[in-house]
This record gives C-alpha cells, structure tokens and sequence, in this order.
C-alpha cells in the first residue's frame, strides 16, 4: 500500500491524497495518513520540482566532482561524506564504486564559483586525496523528466 503511494509521489510530488486515493483504491483518509506517517519517520523526505534553468534568466552550472578518499580508522568515508554534504553547494553525495569513492553533484552561478568551491573547501578537507571535475554541459533528461521537447520514439527504417 505504502510503496503504491510512494512510487505516484516520485512520479508526481503533486498528486493530492484523493487523486491517490482514487489511483490505488484506498480511502483518502487512509492515503493521508500513510503520507503523514512516512514523512514523520523520513521515508518521505522531500517534494521537489525539476527546473530548466536554461528556460530561466537564473544562470546555474552542475557538475559532477569524483572525489577519491583517504578512509578514516573507525568511521570509514562517513565522516568525510558528511563534511561535504554540509556545504551548501553540495546537492547531491554519493558513495560508489570504481575510481572514485564519492561522486558530488554541485551547483553554481559559473564555473569559476564551482572551481573556487572545489579549490578552496573541498581539496583541503582531510581525507581527500584528489578530485575530478566534470561539468554538466548540457541537461537532456532528469529524474526521468526530458529536459526539452517531447520525447519521441525513433525508430529505423527496416528495408526488405
């Protein structure tokens, strides 16, 4: 019951309880307190909105930064995890693996503030051995959202 609820609210934050309600064939009273519940214990932890900026005046540059560590006896990478998400140009930190140990999604007005980020905070944090900046040129599709357009299916012609 719960997961129906949760897997309409990834798709659409803005689904009211009756539209869920009618969705999944619940009452709306209990759909209200599911939601209620599961943003009381943090399941739920936030609504948001995919923007284009680039419709926007707003300037905003991402990039990923792959960030190799140093692990820390006892705490492992978490500790070093949670000094970065602190930053507020941190949107999104991520352990993973392969080359690097985190991946770091930042945002900025311009790429000399993303620099001067990465230069100035995050290379001089303990732990970290190196970094890798790639910048986001051009957005196409987000949280399964199409940045532009509409999505077409493309097909090749298939010749007898």
């Amino acid at each position: 019951m719960l997961k129906d609820i949760l897997k309409i609210l990834e798709s659409d934050a803005r689904a009211t309880p009756s539209q869920i309600a009618a969705m999944t064939g619940m009452p709306q009273a209990e759909v209200t307190k599911l939601i209620k519940k599961a943003q009381r214990d943090r399941t739920i932890l936030k609504y948001k909105a995919i923007i284009n900026w680039d419709k926007t005046e707003n300037e905003h540059v991402f990039a990923w930064i792959g960030v190799r560590l140093e692990p820390q006896k006892d705490v492992g990478f978490d500790s070093i995890a949670e000094r970065i998400y602190r930053f507020p140009q941190a949107r999104s930190v991520y352990l993973v693996s392969g080359t690097y140990d985190l991946l770091v999604l930042v945002t900025g007005k311009n790429n000399h503030e993303i620099a001067n980020f990465v230069s100035q905070k995050l290379s001089h944090i303990e732990g970290v051995k190196e970094t890798v900046t790639q910048f986001i040129l051009k957005r196409y599709k987000e949280d399964g959202e199409v940045m532009e357009g509409t999505e077409e299916i493309k097909r090749q012609a298939v010749v007898l």
